[in-house]
């Protein structure tokens, strides 16, 4: 489990394509502290360590994806270079400052607006159509890993809202029309929904 707060920004060292594709991300964690079997979530999916190295400040670690996890988030897209929002799972009496994300992606979104407003930054994006109906205004929702409160919902597209701080410490400050978008709905959305189907 996870809370949408990004810990740190990686990149992607190294993709290799075997079977399942494995992903190396150099990170700022201290190797010491991850644990081969953690739960890392990267822009969104939850990937599990697979091996480790290096030292803290200049680290890296090595998941797998499955060709499922590819075809089902922007991962498929991803190339050595590529920035990627990191959190590690949260531990039982930590602080939730976002809110509860499990790191199953359900869909993917297309940006297609980036606008100023005051400090802030404006994004518009358009989601799947089957995730539409779980969107809410001032619902929870987690965009490439980041907790995140929807402002507005008009059919399938929503807008969110970006501080300065998150644009800064996140993946969001490259962010452009036509970036594809790791969404997970929020789990309270995705069981009531369900729950209405046998009402």
């Amino acid at each position: 489990m996870f809370t949408g707060i990004i810990t740190d920004v990686g990149a992607v060292h190294l993709i290799a394509k075997r079977g399942d594709t494995t992903l190396k991300i150099a990170t700022t964690y201290d190797p010491a502290t991850i644990a081969i079997g953690a739960s890392i979530a990267c822009s969104g999916p939850c990937l599990t360590v697979i091996a480790k190295g290096g030292k803290e400040g200049d680290a890296w670690f090595s998941v797998e994806a499955s060709a499922e996890t590819l075809s089902k988030t922007n991962m498929g897209a991803w190339i050595v270079g590529t920035k990627v929002n990191l959190e590690r799972s949260l531990k039982v009496g930590e602080e939730i400052g976002g809110h509860i994300v499990s790191g199953h992606v359900d869909g993917v979104g297309d940006v297609i607006a980036v606008e100023p407003e005051g400090d802030s930054t404006r994004v518009k994006i358009r989601a799947p159509k089957q995730l539409a109906k779980f969107i809410a205004a001032k619902g929870s929702i987690c965009l490439d890993g980041t907790s995140l409160t929807v402002n507005e919902v008009d059919g399938t597209t929503f807008g969110v809202n970006l501080i300065p701080h998150t644009m800064k410490v996140t993946t969001w400050g490259d962010v452009k029309v036509g970036s594809k978008i790791n969404i997970e709905i929020d789990m309270l959305a995705r069981y009531l929904a369900r729950l209405k189907e046998f009402a």
